[in-house]
């Protein structure tokens, strides 16, 4: 059985361009992109793709342009890292000075609540806008371990500023899109020195990373250069998706993406994104379809005193934030109360939204969790045309090579309501127009 992953080299840091860029290059969906970028609740910035040598190597370049009126400076290597030789001291630090007293009149210092409300009013898949609030939710916390404040007195500085929002946002749209089983991040290669920031110049890493890598225990290998090479959101971006940081024995490259960072190092700025095929040695015979095989979460809770209007909601809000499936089960609890088991099929990185679902909207105070390896076939959505429209299924590819076909309900409903016909007669008709295309692209060869 074979399964594909994601495989970060961050021998060379990591941050939210860098990661977007190469994602972008990897393969990464770029009309979802542009449709989550252009919906962005949000002014004074616009985003550009391009190509870039990073010495001699071609890059994806990911960059977002800011207005003079939301400008931070985050690439000028000159204000991040001190002054030129031939300049004096003091009259830099006092430009400097009068510099941040300029950006921090104009810069946006937003809360956890005001970005989730950007991140609610942008146009994404629900598994994204998990992963985005997720990366918020891990930058929050290291900003209130660093400060000693409560979450919710989290002002953000940096990473509240719209070009980081981007950058987030981007980052959850285009990993959602690639589908990766694992994410593998060996270990994160950090600088030395100091670094100017909102608060002051402080050394490298910087507290938020430093606070990340630690509640995240992400490897992390120091000295490797003057510089910041790891930012905040980069750092945050994989505590929110690595799985692994063993890399499989033997694994096979299927594609390769190279993403290109602003600052100016001794060592090229480039992380490199690797989809790799990685095989456990018990899958089907040679020639036949691989079935895709990882792990997934159940989550599990009783439930004895809550409405069954309660229930469906809670139902339709799981399977809304991305829960792979979601369903009860009749039990009987102490003093032989009538109550209902809830189960929710999840993937890792979704567990903690899906968790704050059902303690808001049901009566629970507990929650079990379970993990579980799963083996599931491949599908993939198709569209057939019948007498009466057209309908969606999902096929389904057997370990031997046949093919089950699955209308779609909701697809199938339609074409019952609009032609006045019994949704049975729809559902086999749709049937029938699936086999009937499939037979007639096997004739021609495909697959």
């Amino acid at each position: 059985m074979k399964k594909t992953s994601l495989y970060l080299e961050c021998t060379s840091g990591i941050s939210g361009d860098m990661a977007v860029a190469a994602l972008l290059d990897l393969g990464a969906d770029r009309n979802a992109l542009e449709t989550a970028l252009g919906s962005i609740p949000a002014q004074g910035f616009k985003v550009e793709i391009t190509r870039v040598k990073k010495s001699g190597i071609d890059c994806c370049d990911f960059n977002v342009i800011l207005d003079a009126e939301h400008e931070n400076h985050d690439h000028d290597m000159n204000y991040l890292f001190g002054y030129e030789e031939h300049e004096h001291p003091h009259e830099e630090h006092v430009r400097h000075h009068d510099h941040d007293e300029h950006s921090r009149h104009h810069h946006e210092h937003r809360g956890l609540a005001e970005i989730n409300a950007i991140i609610d009013g942008t146009k994404m898949t629900d598994r994204a806008r998990s992963l985005a609030k997720k990366i918020f939710m891990i930058l929050a916390e290291a900003e209130s371990k660093a400060h000693g404040v409560p979450l919710e007195e989290v002002h953000f500085h940096e990473v509240g500023a719209i070009d980081s929002i981007v950058d987030v946002i981007a980052l959850a749209v285009c990993f959602e899109s690639l589908s990766a089983d694992r994410v593998y991040v060996p270990f994160l290669c950090e600088g030395s020195g100091t670094i100017r920031c909102q608060h002051g110049i402080l050394s490298v890493p910087v507290p938020a990373v430093a606070n990340i890598v630690s509640l995240h225990d992400i490897p992390l290998r120091l000295n490797c250069g003057r510089g910041e090479f790891v930012t905040p959101t980069g750092t945050a971006f994989v505590a929110a998706v690595m799985t692994d940081t063993e890399l499989p024995e033997t694994f096979t490259v299927k594609k390769i993406g190279m993403g290109a960072g602003k600052r100016a190092y001794e060592r090229p700025s480039i992380v490199r994104a690797f989809l790799i095929e990685e095989s456990d040695g018990d899958g089907p015979t040679a020639g036949s379809p691989c079935t895709e095989s990882g792990r997934v979460y159940e989550l599990e809770t009783n439930v004895d005193d809550s409405t069954g209007e309660q229930l469906g909601f809670v139902t339709e809000r799981l399977f809304e934030a991305g829960a792979l499936d979601v369903f009860y089960t009749p039990c009987f609890m102490k003093k032989n109360r009538p109550a209902y088991l809830l189960s929710v099929i999840c993937e890792e990185c979704l567990i903690s939204d899906l968790e704050e679902i059902i303690f808001c909207h049901t009566t629970t105070i507990g929650i079990r969790r379970t993990e579980y390896e799963r083996t599931v076939l491949p599908r993939k959505e198709i569209e057939v045309k019948t007498k009466w429209g057209v309908a969606k299924v999902k096929c389904v590819t057997l370990p031997n090579g046949d093919k089950r076909f699955y209308p779609e309900y909701e697809s199938v409903a339609e074409l019952s309501r609009k032609n006045s016909v019994p949704y049975e007669e729809a559902f086999y008709a749709v049937k029938e127009a699936s086999a009937s295309a499939s037979n007639a692209a096997d004739s021609h060869g495909e697959k």
